[in-house]
């Protein structure tokens, strides 16, 4: 699900990640907000907010909403730039390092929640947003711009178009694609609810706090340990067939 791109890339691959992702980003969500009382997956309030002191002539007051959003930004940027980096290396799954350095960032706020009080609240929601800038970067890319999983606003529009094209066959006859893309949205929508739901019930019934993250941490590695497992193993299975066609032949 981290590897096949373009062409190669199907429903199963973008629904593999996008259950995944959207899961993550569920817990983030709402581990943020529980912690700082600000959202940590996307920056539409941030934005409405710094404009708002903007226009009430409050710059300073108005500098960490705009500090949010150039994290995010910056997030998104820095992972576009890695996989660009690394895409002439064949050999190298080029979303691996976007994804650890997620992973690590969650580890590390967790860390720092156990070793210390946090007394820059400010600077743990950058990284968090900096962190889903990330994630919404590369599953952007992997998916050719199918998938997003941090924000939902976007979301629910999608699919309330396409759920008013599947009745009108004429003017939209591709309906199967159509059913596979609501299905995609449907799946993000409900794993990121899910993800909240698990999110708010480690932080407060049992008492995790932002140990959370560590949880979200766990899933993406265990999905990039997993992705390249099952595709060395789908590699190794058809060099033996080759193999064994060859053997055949001679």
């Amino acid at each position: 699900m981290f590897r096949h791109q373009g062409k190669s890339r199907t429903l199963k691959h973008n629904l593999r990640i996008a259950t995944v992702l959207s899961f993550v980003a569920g817990i983030v969500n709402v581990t943020g907000f529980l912690s700082f009382n600000q959202l940590t997956t996307n920056v539409t309030g941030h934005f409405a907010l710094f404009i708002s002191d903007v226009a009430n002539f409050e710059f300073w007051k108005g500098t960490i909403y705009f500090l949010y959003i150039f994290s995010f930004l910056f997030g998104s940027f820095l992972s576009s730039i890695l996989i660009e980096a690394f895409r002439a290396k064949k050999k190298l799954n080029v979303f691996v390092l976007p994804t650890i350095i997620e992973s690590l960032i969650l580890i590390v706020i967790a860390l720092i929640s156990n070793v210390t009080k946090i007394k820059y609240p400010d600077l743990i929601v950058c990284l968090l947003l900096f962190a889903m800038g990330l994630q919404n970067s590369y599953v952007t890319k992997i998916s050719n711009t199918i998938v997003r999983t941090t924000h939902l606003t976007g979301l629910f529009t999608d699919l309330g178009i396409e759920l008013s094209q599947l009745f009108f066959p004429k003017t939209h006859p591709k309906r199967d694609k159509i059913k596979a893309t609501i299905k995609l949205r449907i799946y993000i929508i409900c794993f990121f609810f899910l993800g909240g739901i698990t999110g708010g019930y480690f932080y407060s019934v049992l008492g995790l706090k932002l140990n959370t993250l560590v949880l979200g941490a766990i899933i993406l590695l265990i999905s990039l340990f997993y992705d390249d497992l099952r595709y060395r193993l789908i590699r190794t299975n058809r060099k033996y067939k080759q193999r064994k066609k060859l053997r055949s032949f001679n």
